[in-house]
């Protein structure tokens, strides 16, 4: 039984290797050259090896409006969110259909070349409704949206330089990598688990009762741009480390970065979230409750909801819902509203702001909540911040 196909088929490659390289490198200089965000950069290196498969640039208008209006590719493979690349008009005065343009970090190092085939105009406040569900700009990803430039630009990309360098590399796989890895471990029916938190015990309940049912479990958190109150990628990752040392099965359980932003965009993001595992060689993918959510725009379960709106096969990978889960204190474990009978009054549920409140002044939150391990790394964190 071999892995899970990609979506689409086939893993893109859009990296830029020995001789095409160095061309690429010695021609930048004479190229227009545009310096992109914390976003197009995680975007251009996921385009580059395969995570955005069967995407080889930014979309071009046909794409864009099939994703926007339609959820699908023009071609219509299943796609839930807009992976384009904005320009100012004083930009785009600079740019010519066919031309090779220079993508640069902000330090101005050369990460990619853009091969221009398209440049055409969109209708933000459309792309916002549609999208993320408001036109609200306090919505974090509408916000991002309207700051973006007038003109989107289309075409196939080749990654010259990984813009986040040695970033977290030890946990840093590519999808050729991560599917390597699991076929020398045996595994083929891996369950992902997707998250811009740090693991407490309701995330470690529904990890490992999706575990019971596949090979191995991969957490893979999103290390790219979140909003500003999330706790910083560094410190999670430590506070992961330390959780899986001492609570999970080493033989079983796999840890690995994924290098996106986030959008927000509740269950659009999901599908999207989801399709991105399916490359990396995943079989399952774990939807809970609010899957990338934010504020009150979403309902619990839209991001499961989701799933439904497609026919059968649309998306390979399969998707495991779990209820919001919780320690009831009469059950004496965790549980969820599908198998506890007691009283809301007998869970432990804290917000998350009453937890950064008594993580902030170094009091680590009940062991129903979190693992104490897990609060110290945050205290530790939060501290040195």
């Amino acid at each position: 039984m071999s892995l899970i196909a990609p979506h689409g088929g086939s893993l893109v490659d859009r990296t830029a290797r020995d001789a095409h390289r160095e061309s690429l490198l010695r021609d930048a200089s004479r190229m227009p050259s545009l310096a992109l965000n914390a976003r197009e950069l995680a975007d251009i290196e996921l385009i580059a090896n395969g995570a955005f498969s069967p995407l080889e640039g930014f979309m071009g208008e046909a794409d864009y409006l099939a994703v926007r209006d339609g959820r699908r590719l023009a071609n219509g493979l299943v796609w839930t969110i807009p992976v384009t690349l904005s320009v100012t008009a004083e930009e785009r005065a600079r740019l010519n259909i066919g031309d090779d343009v220079a993508l640069r970090s902000s330090d101005g190092s050369l990460a990619a070349v853009l091969h221009l085939s398209e440049i055409y105009t969109y209708d933000k406040t459309r792309e916002a409704a549609e999208v993320y569900r408001t036109t609200e700009e306090k919505h974090p990803g509408v916000q991002a949206l309207y700051a973006q430039g007038e003109y989107l630009l289309g075409g196939r990309i080749n990654l010259v330089e990984h813009p986040h360098g040695a970033q977290f590399s030890p946990y840093r796989y590519s999808p050729r990598e991560l599917r390597a890895l699991f076929s020398e471990r045996g595994w083929r029916r891996i369950v992902a688990f997707q998250t811009r938190n740090p693991v407490h015990r309701a995330h470690e309940y529904i990890q490992k009762c999706a575990l019971e049912t596949v090979d191995g479990l991969v957490l893979h958190p999103i290390v790219g741009e979140t909003k500003s109150d999330d706790i910083p990628a560094s410190v999670r990752m430590r506070a992961y480390e330390v959780i899986i040392e001492n609570y999970y099965p080493l033989a079983r359980t796999l840890l690995a970065v994924l290098p996106a932003a986030m959008r927000y965009a509740g269950p659009r993001e999901a599908i999207f979230h989801a399709i991105i595992r399916q490359n990396y060689g995943c079989s399952h993918f774990i939807v809970g409750r609010d899957h990338a959510g934010v504020g009150n725009y979403y309902g619990t379960y839209d991001a499961q909801n989701i799933f439904g709106e497609f026919e059968p096969g649309a998306i390979g990978i399969t998707p495991m819902f779990f209820d919001n889960t919780f320690f009831c204190r009469k059950c004496d474990g965790m549980a969820s509203a599908k198998t506890c009978p007691h009283a809301s009054e007998h869970h432990v549920a804290l917000s998350g702001t009453r937890v950064r409140e008594l993580l902030s002044r170094g009091e680590i939150p009940p062991g129903e909540f979190t693992r104490p391990e897990v609060a110290r790394v945050l205290i530790e964190g939060l501290a040195a911040a």
